[in-house]
C-alpha cells in the first residue's frame, strides 16, 4: 500500500481497549471527527465487524454529503479500518492503529486518497474542500485531540 495522504499520532493515557472502543463505534467516532457527523448501520449490521457497512453523514460548513463505509479491519484493541465510497466511486481509506505504550497507548490515525482523478473536482465542489490532504491533516489533529479527551486521558 502507498503512504497515507495524511496521518497523525498521539499518546493517550488510557488502555488500548478503551481507545479501540471509541474509534470502532461509528456513533462515538462521529462525536470525535471533524467532518463525519452521524451514521446508520446497513444490511442489518449492529457493530463493527469486518464486512459490516454503515452510511456516514458528513458536514463541513454549509456542505452536507453522505458516504458508505465498509469495515476492513476490526482487530480488538489494535486496529480499526474502513473504506469509504460515494456510490460506486471509491473515496478514501481510514485506519486507526493502537499500540501499547508506557502509561497507556499511542494511536495513529491515517487516511489514503482513493478518489479517481476525474472525481476530485466534483468532490471538492460537493464538500467545499479544495485541498483534501491539508484538510485531512487538520481533521486528524482535531479528532485525535477529541479522542484523548473522550478517553479521559
Amino acid at each position: 500500500m502507498t503512504a497515507p495522504a495524511a496521518t497523525g499520532s498521539l499518546s493517550i493515557a488510557a488502555p488500548c481497549s478503551v481507545v479501540y472502543a471509541l474509534v470502532s463505534d461509528p456513533a462515538r467516532l462521529a462525536d470525535l471527527a471533524a467532518e463525519y457527523h452521524a451514521h446508520r448501520w446497513l444490511d442489518g449490521a449492529t457493530h463493527a465487524t469486518v464486512g459490516a457497512r454503515f452510511r456516514g453523514t458528513n458536514r463541513r460548513g454549509l456542505h452536507r454529503w453522505t458516504t458508505t463505509s465498509t469495515i476492513t479491519a476490526a482487530d480488538e484493541g489494535r486496529r480499526f479500518a474502513f473504506e469509504v465510497a460515494f456510490g460506486p466511486v471509491p473515496i478514501s481509506r481510514w485506519e486507526y492503529v493502537i499500540s501499547p505504550a508506557p502509561g497507556g497507548c499511542v494511536v495513529t490515525e491515517s487516511t489514503w486518497e482513493r478518489r479517481p482523478a476525474w472525481f476530485r473536482l466534483p468532490g471538492a465542489v460537493g464538500t467545499g474542500v479544495w485541498h483534501r490532504a491539508a484538510a485531512n491533516r487538520a481533521n486528524i489533529e482535531a479528532t485525535l485531540a477529541r479522542l484523548k479527551a473522550a478517553a479521559g486521558a
